[in-house]
């Protein structure tokens, strides 16, 4: 029944309603400021572009014409006026890596605080995974630094309890001794400990060129995909109550993954950054 009154629905009708489902309903008097399925459906017949439907009818309608729920997503514009020669900078070291050189990814993870996270996990229907919602945070937060080769594929990291310029400017020390010879092409954010005159000094004397991203663009940095892995795989659904233990769980991943490694290579291959005309705005 409900098949045969979705095929009276005439061309120009379904066209109508994925435009409207695609329109803030506060544009067309609406109070809200998106549909339901029932208040769609109440507005079409409202409006008269139907004279009767069923909340599964326009659901159909909508799937058939590739108009989906989908969650609303946020973006930030670079207000770096260098953005596109920077940006082009990295994606150069991305995909040509200097013969003489090594292109490293370096950012911080965290605050690593200890409470309840939120996961998922394959279980019973009715028998999630239950954490306590009550906690207190009183053993304060760590810090995880960590930097991605690109010629392995793998990670190298250091949890501490700060992340002052000291303890940037140690790990750029073990970066250095881990590839004696080679000139480190090292791609990370502007956070001022990065930028620091004692930093940048060292840097200048042992071969390291710090390559900044444009402002507001943490996404051209490789090394945040591998960030997300660690979060999903390592924290998610955890209750560590320890730093000790929490440190441990993160170090026992990334060494399975280190494992597995590959070298990483077409970052961002077919994406519109790659566009030579790709604008000077958001990720």
């Amino acid at each position: 029944m409900e098949r045969g009154r979705t095929e009276t629905i005439d061309e120009q009708a379904r066209d109508w309603i994925c435009v409207i489902a695609r329109c803030d309903p506060r544009f067309l008097g609406k109070p809200f400021s998106c549909w339901s399925l029932s208040k769609l459906r109440d507005y079409l017949i409202e409006a008269g572009y139907v004279t009767t439907i069923s909340a599964e009818t326009v659901r159909r309608i909508l799937h058939e014409r590739g108009v989906s729920w989908q969650a609303t997503k946020a973006w930030k514009a670079s207000t770096d006026p260098d953005f596109t020669l920077k940006m082009r900078r990295i994606l150069d070291l991305y995909d040509h890596p200097p013969a003489n050189g090594r292109v490293i990814c370096v950012d911080e993870f965290g605050p690593l605080n200890l409470q309840p996270r939120p996961g998922r996990a394959w279980r019973s229907q009715g028998q999630p995974v239950r954490l306590r919602a009550t906690y207190t945070c009183d053993q304060g937060v760590r810090h995880m630094i960590a930097a991605l080769d690109l010629a392995t594929g793998k990670m190298h990291y250091r949890i501490r309890d700060r992340k002052r310029r000291r303890e940037f400017l140690a790990f750029l020390k073990t970066l250095r001794r881990r590839w004696p010879g080679e000139t480190l092409y090292v791609i990370l954010d502007n956070f001022s400990p990065h930028k620091h005159p004692e930093v940048r000094a060292w840097c200048s004397a042992n071969e390291v060129e710090l390559v900044f991203l444009p402002t507001y663009a943490s996404w051209l940095n490789w090394i945040e995909a591998e960030f997300a892995a660690v979060r999903y795989f390592a924290l998610n659904g955890t209750d560590h109550r320890t730093h000790a233990e929490q440190d441990t769980a993160i170090g026992d991943y990334i060494r399975w993954r280190n494992h597995r490694a590959k070298p990483k290579t077409a970052f961002a291959a077919g994406s519109k950054i790659r566009h030579p005309d790709y604008p000077f705005k958001a990720a």
